[in-house]
């Protein structure tokens, strides 16, 4: 499992929506923005497994749920 933030993102208001089954992190994750400084937000305590399909792939993976955003999903962050 990968739980870097640098990748793989959801938001918890999708997640609720979506009723997606939570899963709770062994310990949390501390996020820091671009500049080193820590987020405001509640540290990721929670991942969800989903499956993503597209054309003809299919991969399952873990994906940090983070706090309201007015994003849904982030696969990548370049």
């Amino acid at each position: 499992m990968n739980s870097s933030v640098m990748g793989l993102v959801i938001s918890s208001e999708f997640v609720r929506k979506n009723r997606f089954k939570k899963k709770r992190l062994k310990r949390p994750i501390y996020m820091r923005n671009v500049d080193s400084i820590f987020n405001h937000e509640k540290p990721i305590e929670y991942t969800v497994e989903i499956k993503l399909f597209y054309r003809e792939h299919k991969k399952r993976m873990e994906i940090d749920i983070m706090g309201e955003q007015k994003w849904s999903v982030i696969l990548e962050i370049p």
